[in-house]
């Protein structure tokens, strides 16, 4: 074999090695993908990560353990509730936003963060509330509660707007802080019932609820299972529950709706995971939290705490939250509520 011949087959065999490379990538390619979407469909394979932007110790965090306990048991994997609190949740929910989107980092989102910011805090917030997350179930929904003090002369929400009406400015009502659903609860009913109240914003319902009882503020529309403390033992007068009807867990107090037409203005919360998370793990968390929620012994421990269980399927979350948000925000914006 003459020089040439050598070199032109050198070459035919460098081109089929090529080749050869070039078909193994294109077989690797789909296997890589496939091991992928496996993985997906398979989630979660270790233990998950729920963000809960508010401290420890309060009815959030024990909601909270007590779903994740749950989704611990249904989905095979841990979820560990890790407590990320500050700037009114603002921080742990920006947390979530700036996770990977794998899954392995989920967290709380709710009326706060996701309805009532977009327009109390426009402009201000770390993240966006719609375009940053996605949105995989609701969870619960737990009305406030208007309770006063003993001290108080009515007994009644038609007792107590007559009231009101007729002292312009004397009295207070505290709440969990500025554009808490405390606040947004007691705007909201000055604004239905034509009354003027003064607004006393605390750093979380159980120092506001103190101040009740001691009559340095005579009302506050507190979440129900911190009211239910104080209410049932006789400590401080009920009026009425904030949600649309009456709440099964306090069935003999009426909705204030009943007397305010269009009153309604409940604290609910979401699953929720950064923009981006995989069709294939917001199906399974989906489908592994309404095992959860509609399990009996959940929705008893939920119901002793004032909640109630409130699955949605991801699309119906995502348009409950813009629906929200739109209602929220009109009310932000008819009662003048500012954070200043």
């Amino acid at each position: 074999m003459n020089t040439n011949d050598k070199s032109a087959t050198t070459h035919r065999r460098a081109g089929r090695r090529k080749a050869l490379t070039g078909v193994g990538a294109i077989v690797a390619a789909p296997y890589v993908i496939g091991s992928q979407a496996r993985a997906q469909a398979a989630w979660p394979t270790k233990p998950v990560k729920y963000i809960n932007p508010f401290p420890a110790g309060g009815a959030t965090d024990t909601l909270s353990r007590l779903f994740c306990q749950k989704m611990s048991e249904v989905s095979g994997q841990q979820w560990v509730v890790e407590n990320v609190g500050g700037g009114g949740g603002d921080i742990g929910v920006n947390t979530v936003a700036r996770s990977q989107p794998d899954g392995y980092t989920l967290g709380l989102g709710g009326v706060a963060s996701h309805a009532i910011s977009p327009t109390l805090k426009a402009g201000k917030l770390p993240f966006d509330p719609e375009r940053d997350f996605t949105f995989i179930t609701n969870i619960w929904s737990l009305p406030n509660f208007l309770v006063g003090n003993m001290n108080l002369p009515a007994n009644s929400v038609p007792e107590l707007i007559d009231l009101l009406k007729r002292n312009p400015g004397k009295y207070s009502y505290g709440s969990a802080g500025l554009g808490t659903t405390l606040h947004i609860a007691g705007e909201l009913f000055k604004l239905l019932a034509g009354v003027d109240m003064l607004h006393v914003p605390y750093r979380g319902g159980a120092p506001a609820m103190v101040d009740v009882m001691g009559g340095q503020v005579q009302m506050i529309f507190d979440n129900i299972p911190g009211a239910l403390a104080q209410y049932r033992p006789g400590k401080v007068k009920g009026f009425g529950v904030t949600s649309a009807k009456r709440s099964p867990v306090v069935p003999d107090i009426p909705a204030i709706g009943e007397f305010l037409p269009g009153y309604d203005l409940s604290s609910w919360t979401s699953v929720c995971g950064p923009a981006k998370l995989p069709a294939a793990v917001v199906e399974r968390c989906s489908m592994f939290a309404k095992q959860a929620l509609e399990s009996p012994d959940l929705q008893k421990a939920f119901f002793d705490r004032g909640a109630t269980t409130f699955w949605l399927s991801p699309k119906e979350a995502v348009a409950y939250r813009a629906s929200e948000a739109k209602r929220l925000g009109d009310i932000i914006t008819r009662a003048k509520i500012t954070m200043e």
